[in-house]
């Protein structure tokens, strides 16, 4: 069954213009991404999704594989469902173009549900959250059931502990943003509106949830590092001058 990792990349981000070009220790950040994600084992192809000249250059000068979009996508799994009509695979990966230290055993965790049970659409993972993480509504957060399948998402704290003592037991998960979809789920998932809960708490997978469909959630041990501002790259380059040295 084959597998292909899309990532979505733009250049005009409101939060970090230029952001996938943007120097971390001597790479641009989307090579970083590329080639992490070109480490999973389950991926045959990784592709760049873009609608900027300037980041396809850069792509194809560093020697990989990149597709044009339009620019009128409002978000990135918008433009991964136009990319995925000009690739071939049964299972498409949406991995964010700001995490440059993606594993390639999340990709893999990530596509493997897909492969193996076939009642499986849509997956994703998440990680144990840091007790600062817990109460910042830029972490998501992420409850299952016990079938590892997401009963929701939120940018509160979920689960809700009513008694204060009982907090240090509870098990917060924090969503990590990758997705695997099943090819023929993606052609439905392109044509459901929007939901009240997805524009109340700004997340998309609620759409998929408050349209009936199931998201298989993979706990991995991976502690996501993604980029959104100039102090995030800063922090970036820490990390990966310390993992050099």
């Amino acid at each position: 069954m084959k597998a292909v990792g899309i990532i979505p990349a733009r250049y005009a981000s409101t939060r970090f213009e230029g952001k996938p070009l943007a120097d971390l220790c001597g790479k641009p950040v989307i090579r970083w991404v590329y080639e992490s994600a070109s480490r999973a084992r389950l991926l045959e192809r990784v592709v760049v999704a873009t609608d900027d000249e300037r980041i396809r250059e850069c792509v194809r000068q560093f020697g990989g594989d990149v597709v044009m979009t339009g620019s009128h996508h409002r978000s990135g799994t918008d433009r991964i469902i136009e990319a995925s009509k000009r690739v071939r695979a049964e299972i498409v990966v949406n991995i964010q173009g700001d995490e440059p230290f993606i594993q390639g055993q999340v990709i893999d965790a990530v596509v493997r549900p897909l492969v193996k049970e076939r009642k499986v659409c849509v997956t994703t993972a998440a990680a144990q959250a840091a007790p600062g993480e817990i109460d910042d509504p830029n972490c998501v957060k992420v409850v299952v059931d016990r079938k590892g399948n997401a009963l929701y998402f939120s940018r509160a704290a979920i689960p809700f502990v009513r008694d204060p003592q009982d907090r240090e037991a509870a098990r917060y998960l924090k969503h990590i943003g990758i997705y695997g979809y099943r090819r023929t789920f993606l052609s439905r998932y392109g044509r459901l509106p929007h939901s009240m809960l997805e524009e109340t708490e700004k997340l998309e997978q609620l759409r998929i949830l408050e349209a009936g469909y199931d998201i298989r959630v993979v706990v991995t041990q991976y502690s996501s590092v993604g980029i959104d501002t100039r102090a995030d790259l800063e922090r970036a380059r820490s990390l990966a001058q310390k993992d050099r040295g």
